[in-house]
């Protein structure tokens, strides 16, 4: 008697999702992926390959390379050009003009440090850059000229017989490309009181003179010092102003230890005590302000106490928000006058130091979106808001605290998408939404532990099939697939992830909205790369299915078949590799191809040449299943599908098996 035939089962997946790598394949939902790369998962039956990276070419179309090693990697415009801008490892500049597809030399070399540059935008008039170490500057396209302005001006002697007031010149800047400051003079009866900045200039990396003429008097002076934010420099405050000072031409301020060299000041006198040090010349490489002695010799007095001060502070972050220029250093946030990029000194310019206790460490990030600065730290963000000026000219604000928990200190990887700001941590994803932070990684959590955090993390937005995406680009190394260490991107949209790989060494990423299209450009420090561009060459796929109990958990099955439903919109033939998977393990890999071949009656090939005697390729164009027996047995079946070809996409994946025994 024939033993009945085994019934066969059937399985068709067809709705996507996108990747889950916190559970194993077998704990995952069926529409779900242990692994999606180079996939997209738009929709029901719809996981489409994306398009692979493209050498940026220039207008003689040849490869943009960057003259040294790029080591910062931002976009800007200047006017309706929009530039991508590398800094490079020794100190220089380069930028690449989107319209005119040339590049040039931003600033030379030693002009920067070699790595921690931050930027922000300016209107449409100028990318402001601010450097680690060395301090704030700005780019019109043409020039870069230090920001260093005018900080406090310091009446040194009043003079006397004024009876109108008299004229101040504050010197030319350092930089021949900056902007010369100017001043008024204050006469209080016959003597000048005050000089007060009506602009604070650019350009000012030493302070410049004050000559005070006119206005019927004479003996009138002032000194000046400038507010550059570099590090390194010193300067000095008054504790206890002593008493009997009365000469301030023989008061001698004198500066020693502390780890740097050539600081100076001019000590400020009224009513016989010391008021203030004007630092002349804020020197560099000062560390230490625990060892920097500040003393005062001469004058007719005595009794003064100073305290030497270090600016040891690193350079964080800078955003242009409310009309006005934030930068990050410490615990402390500047702001510059209203309507200024450079003004640090008005009335309405200033700073303030977070105390909170919410803030662990320093300040990381500065950012400005939907209506808000966001400063982070490393597990802690809070919001300023409200910026207004008050009716004597001071500029007041709401400082709150929204999450004392999470942060992130990836400077580079936090920015505006939507209606919200995203940020990547060294344990996750999240997005900030008004006052509240949520994760949105948790199918990332498998991938977390091994990306190396010892190399920048750089993240932006992208349109990819018209959907706006955002993208996060790390060094992980990859123990499935390839052993080693490689560049991907993590990418989100409408709360799916998928990753893309773009590059094996694609260390920097940075967006740029081009014609209304926003675009990734890439480098590996070398070449300039545009993301997502090339729809025709080759790219890596792989998919990864779950592992799918197919209806029953406790039941063997035997693979019998395999299909893989997709549509090609290339003329060139798809070509596919697809093993069967279980929990126990995988069968030899299935080359699939929409190739046709043609045989005659000895089964032969038919090879086809055209007229130049070169060999045609005949493929199905459109949809096609791509089907083979397959062997492969376990509780949980799913597959893995790799292929190089592009253009395509996945519409569904097709199992056929019998049901075995129980347990």
């Amino acid at each position: 008697m024939a033993a009945a035939e085994q019934k066969k089962s059937y399985k068709v997946v067809k709705t996507f999702r996108g990747i889950n790598t916190k559970a194993n394949r077998t704990a995952i939902e069926e529409d779900e992926f242990s692994w999606l790369e180079n996939a997209q998962p738009i929709g029901y039956a719809n996981l489409k390959i994306i398009p692979t990276y493209s050498t940026v070419l220039n207008a003689s179309n040849v490869a943009v390379t960057w003259s040294n090693v790029a080591t910062t990697l931002v976009s800007c415009n200047i006017g309706l050009t929009d530039y991508v801008v590398a800094f490079e490892a020794d100190g220089s500049a380069e930028a690449y003009n989107i319209v005119t597809k040339g590049k040039s030399t931003i600033a030379a070399a030693g002009t920067f440090s070699g790595s921690g540059i931050q930027i922000a935008q300016w209107k449409n008039e100028r990318m402001l850059i601010l450097d680690a170490s060395k301090g704030y500057s700005s780019w019109d396209g043409n020039n870069v000229v230090s920001i260093g302005s005018v900080g406090i001006i310091a009446v040194t002697n009043p003079g006397s017989g004024y009876t109108s007031a008299p004229t101040v010149v504050i010197g030319a800047p350092t930089d021949t490309n900056g902007v010369q400051a100017n001043a008024v003079a204050t006469l209080v009866g016959n003597v000048v009181s005050s000089v007060s900045l009506q602009n604070a200039g650019t350009g000012y990396s030493t302070p410049p003179t004050v000559t005070i003429s006119g206005g019927g008097g004479s003996g009138a002076s002032a000194i000046a010092g400038v507010v550059t934010f570099a590090t390194g420099t010193a300067s000095a405050v008054v504790i206890s102003g002593g008493t009997g000072y009365t000469n301030s031409a023989n008061t001698v301020v004198s500066f020693s230890g502390g780890g740097g060299s050539g600081a100076a000041g001019t000590a400020v006198l009224s009513g016989g005590q010391i008021v203030q040090i004007v630092m002349t010349n804020p020197g560099s490489g000062y560390t230490n302000a625990a060892n920097l002695v500040v003393s005062i010799t001469g004058g007719g007095g005595s009794g003064v106490v100073l305290k030497g001060i270090v600016n040891s502070d690193t350079n964080v972050g800078i955003a242009s928000f409310s009309g006005r220029v934030w930068i990050a250093a410490g615990r402390t946030i500047y702001y510059s006058a209203a309507g200024s990029y450079s003004d640090f000194t008005s009335v309405s310019a200033g700073s303030f130091v977070l105390t909170d206790e919410t803030l662990h460490g320093n300040v990381q990030q500065i950012i400005s979106a939907n209506n808000f600065l966001y400063i982070f730290g490393d597990d802690s963000i809070n919001v300023i808001s409200d910026v207004r000026v008050d009716t004597t000219g001071i500029t007041i604000f709401t400082n709150t605290n929204v999450s004392a928990s999470v942060g992130s200190k990836r400077a580079y990887a936090i920015f505006p998408y939507f209606r919200s700001v995203l940020f990547l941590n060294d344990y996750g994803v999240y997005a900030l939404v008004g006052s509240t932070t949520s994760k949105l990684s948790d199918p990332l959590d498998g991938i977390f532990p091994n990306i190396d955090f010892t190399y920048p993390v750089y993240a932006g937005q992208v349109l990819l099939n018209n959907i706006l995406c955002a993208a996060f680009n790390f060094r992980y190394y990859d123990a499935t697939f390839t052993q080693s260490y490689r560049y991907i991107q993590a990418v989100f949209f409408e709360k799916k992830w998928f990753i893309t790989s773009q590059g094996n060494n694609l260390t920097y990423i940075t967006s740029v909205p081009i014609s209304g299209k926003v675009t990734l450009f890439g480098t590996d420090g070398s070449t300039l790369y545009q993301l997502y561009q090339d729809s025709i060459s080759a790219i890596t796929s792989r998919i990864q299915t779950a592992l799918n109990p197919m209806g029953d958990p406790i039941r063997t099955k035997q693979a019998l078949k395999i299909g893989i439903e997709a549509t090609s919109t290339n003329t060139s033939p798809v070509s596919l590799s697809a093993t069967v998977d279980s929990e126990v393990g995988s069968s030899p890999a299935y080359s699939l191809s929409s190739l046709v071949l043609w045989q005659n009656n000895s089964l032969q090939t038919v090879v086809w040449t055209n007229n130049s005697s070169a060999t045609i390729g005949w493929s199905t164009v459109g949809y096609a299943l791509y089907k083979t027996d397959a062997s492969q047995y376990g509780k949980y079946l799913g597959t893995t599908v790799t292929s190089t070809s592009p253009s395509f996409t996945t519409n569904g994946f097709e199992f056929e098996h019998e049901l075995r025994v129980r347990f």
